[in-house]
């Protein structure tokens, strides 16, 4: 990025993510550095790629070629059904009580949004990570944890060549380093100053100290040339005396 453009932290993120107190933690210790957000419906790894933000949030499994990609946290599976289904009664649904039961296919239904609503209608029950069911809840249709079923994965990617301070620093707060940690690059950008400024500090007090020595060396000369200078004046007037 050219130096004289504003420096701008692109985050994407695929629904159900939540990067809130990751954002809250970059606005408080860079607030000279906006950050702008981006929720992406399906391809937030293209808008990685092609530069159009510089760090994205997303559900596991992805092509992981030409990307870091950092695992975050597991995400439980619950089926999504109409009020009056049978498996509403539950409270945690057995798997195998979902084999009785139309499976709505998420991708038939073009997003998780309207397998939601297929399954509101009574068509069916669509499994889907808590987080989706959460964002997409409506008040004609609920939601029941399902244990043994896999769990899905949310990740933050970035790109391998991109090995820019804000994106490192970045990634440090989603990992959970503190402001003061050593490993951030604005600690090692302080630190470097604080160096650097001993050094400087350092080299003024050595140069001073050298002033004073070669003063107090001219003194010394000058206080012995003057003793030596009275010496001999002394031993001449001895000297006038006894000739006399």
């Amino acid at each position: 990025m050219p130096a004289d453009l504003p420096r701008v932290l692109s985050v994407g993120f695929v629904p159900g993510v939540t990067p809130g107190k990751w954002v809250s933690r970059w606005r408080e210790r860079h607030p000279d550095v906006p950050l702008e957000l981006h929720e992406h419906d399906e391809d937030a790894l293209g808008a990685l790629r092609n530069g159009s933000d510089d760090v994205v949030f997303v559900r596991l499994p992805v092509d992981r070629a030409g990307l870091h990609l950092i695992p975050l946290y597991e995400e439980q599976p619950v089926a999504v059904m109409s009020q009056e289904n049978e498996l509403s009664l539950y409270d945690e649904v057995p798997p195998e009580e979902l084999e009785g039961q139309s499976l709505i296919d998420i991708g038939d239904c073009a997003g998780p949004r309207n397998a939601v609503e297929v399954a509101a209608s009574g068509a069916g029950v669509v499994v889907l990570p808590m987080s989706l069911a959460r964002l997409y809840a409506r008040k004609d249709a609920v939601h029941r944890p399902v244990p043994g079923l896999p769990v899905t994965t949310i990740g933050v990617a970035w790109r391998v060549e991109d090995e820019s301070d804000d994106v490192e620093e970045f990634i440090g707060i989603v990992r959970g380093r503190t402001a003061q940690s050593s490993r951030q690059p604005s600690q090692r950008g302080a630190q470097k100053t604080a160096q650097k400024t001993v050094a400087q500090k350092t080299t003024t007090q050595k140069t001073s100290a050298g002033r004073g020595g070669a003063g107090q060396k001219k003194s010394a000369g000058q206080k012995k040339s003057a003793g030596q200078k009275k010496s001999a004046g002394q031993k001449s007037s001895r000297s006038r005396r006894h000739g006399r």
